[in-house]
């Protein structure tokens, strides 16, 4: 299991780990985060351990690097660009730490396995390649978009979840790479998962690399000029499209799409994925003259093909015309079947017709008895009313007893929760909340299923939903909260609404509660 980039060797030489003072299993950083297992040391000889947040009770990866101070500044201004993109397929940053002697970053915990660990067991099918491929290029496009660049994707930073999540990990802000950069790495990460073998170079681990358990990424299959062989000459079944779209993002040649029209055109093969891929020739990336951003041009096969389906249209249209000049007038066949409306259509889909689109969401109507509190640390006495949260009625909701010793439900307990339960697997796209005041705490997970209503079930249901939906709100800014990163077609029945801290009911008032007045699920 893999919880950071290990492909790629970082700029300097990888210094030891240092032993005098390393944390121990057991140890508490920053009064919150337990050590619980190492589990490697990365190319940059950062320690990275499986830990537990002894305050929300999930588990994190935390990643320490000795000494702190100048030399972890890149690795903690890197968390705190990474902690400022929200994306369904970016790892969560929580927290990042500089003690001088040792700096550490606490991050999501992903269960499964990073692409390199994948590919090392067999090369992927090309709807597999296409569809971690997609995710990534989203989640590049999403950094993109707010002005940085990731420079560190390669198969060691791109995390499958045992759940089919796509996670990109452990990016850097050396100002050494571009967006375009970037892109052709998305190339790269689809050659390696159609042929196990890496192109770019200069991503492979030097020889007498000192981390332990680790082994260079195997090159690519080159000739004497050393030009890459395309993966359709490594392998056999990878699609002509798909080659090509491969290879012409690693030709340093041919000019790249932007990170967000690449996610498009691969969006479009992986929500196509069950289908055969056209052999359509090959693909190239050209600047349009109106100067918007760079499209792939049509493909002649697919032109043939939709002139192909025209002319048959047409032809089935005039045999209809010809039949009924002919005929004897008789607005029935001769089976006594009525003619077809002037309006409706006979003709069957056909290549080339535009792809139905995804069901609209709708609100998902929640009954009483599909909701209930979650309350694993306190007396189990602000059960009542929890129906009213899901009553379509803001005026009235569930609400908090008032605490008076602190925020922290007067550090009396880690959190609180509404479970939703949705009946069957849904494909959600968002739950919006309504709380009675602003200032809350709050996130939102899935998990596999409902436990007992006791103290003990209601901890083993926080330990067990441990799939946060997105980032969590720290303080709201609003009354209305909305999570919307969930997973295209992935499907939920168990989400909880968990609430970590409250507001101030009034300034100075010393009284902490909250109200959670409607939580409105949309789903397709």
């Amino acid at each position: 299991m893999t919880q950071v980039g290990e492909g790629q060797e970082a700029d300097e030489a990888a210094p030891s780990v240092m032993t005098f003072g390393a944390p121990a299993v057991g140890e508490i950083l920053a009064d919150r985060y337990e050590l619980a297992e190492h589990i490697n040391d990365d190319s940059a000889g950062r320690q990275v351990w499986r830990g537990v947040d002894v305050i929300l009770r999930r588990p994190v990866a935390v990643v320490l690097r000795y000494p702190g101070g100048d030399s972890a500044k890149e690795m903690l201004q890197a968390a705190v660009a990474a902690s400022r993109v929200i994306h369904p397929n970016l790892v969560g940053v929580y927290d990042a730490i500089d003690e001088e002697d040792r700096a550490y970053v606490v991050r999501e915990w992903v269960d499964g396995h990073s692409l390199r660990e994948l590919v090392a067991e067999g090369v992927l099918d090309p709807a597999r390649a296409t569809s971690i491929a997609h995710a990534v290029s989203g989640a590049i496009a999403a950094i993109h978009a707010t002005g940085m660049v990731h420079g560190n994707l390669h198969p060691g930073t791109v995390m499958v979840g045992d759940d089919g999540r796509v996670v990109l990990a452990d990016a850097r802000t050396d100002g050494a790479d571009t967006p375009e950069t970037d892109v052709r790495a998305v190339g790269g990460i689809l050659y390696f998962a159609l042929t196990g073998h890496w192109p770019h170079t200069e991503a492979s681990l030097t020889a007498g690399s000192t981390r332990r358990s680790r082994s260079p990424l195997p090159d690519a299959v080159r000739d004497a000029s050393g030009t890459i062989a395309a993966p359709r000459q490594v392998r056999a079944g990878v699609p002509a499209y798909l080659d090509d779209l491969t290879m012409d993002l690693l030709d340093s040649q041919l000019a790249v799409p932007s990170s967000d029209v690449l996610a498009a055109e691969l969006g479009r093969l992986d929500a196509a994925s069950e289908e055969h891929y056209l052999d359509s020739g090959p693909l190239r990336f050209t600047s349009g003259d109106d100067g918007g951003p760079d499209l792939p041009t049509p493909s002649n096969r697919r032109m043939l093909i939709g002139i192909a389906a025209l002319l048959v249209i047409a032809l089935v249209g005039l045999s209809l015309g010809i039949n009924a000049l002919v005929g004897d007038g008789d607005p029935t066949d001769d089976q006594g079947g009525p003619t077809p409306s002037t309006g409706a259509s006979t003709q069957p889909a056909v290549a080339g017709d535009p792809e139905p689109p995804a069901a609209t969401p709708r609100k998902v109507n929640l009954r009483g008895d599909q909701v209930r509190v979650i309350d694993p640390d306190g007396t189990r006495s602000e059960l009542d009313d929890v129906e009213k949260a899901v009553d379509g009625d803001a005026n009235e909701g569930w609400k908090t007893e008032t605490y008076r010793n602190g925020s922290k439900f007067g550090n009396k307990k880690s959190g609180m929760g509404i479970l939703i339960n949705l009946g069957e697997p849904r494909e959600v796209t968002s739950v919006q909340v309504d709380f009675s005041e602003s200032g809350v705490a709050a996130e939102l997970r899935s998990g596999p299923r409902d436990f007992p209503a006791n103290s003990n079930g209601d901890r083993a249901l926080v330990d067990a939903f441990s799939s946060r939906i997105g980032n969590a709100y720290e303080k709201t800014d609003s009354t209305k909260v909305s999570f919307s990163q969930f997973v295209p077609g992935q499907k939920h029945q168990y989400l909880m609404l968990w609430i970590t801290d409250l507001p101030e009911t009034e300034p100075g008032s010393g009284r902490w509660a909250i109200g959670v007045q409607e939580i409105t699920v949309q789903s397709r």
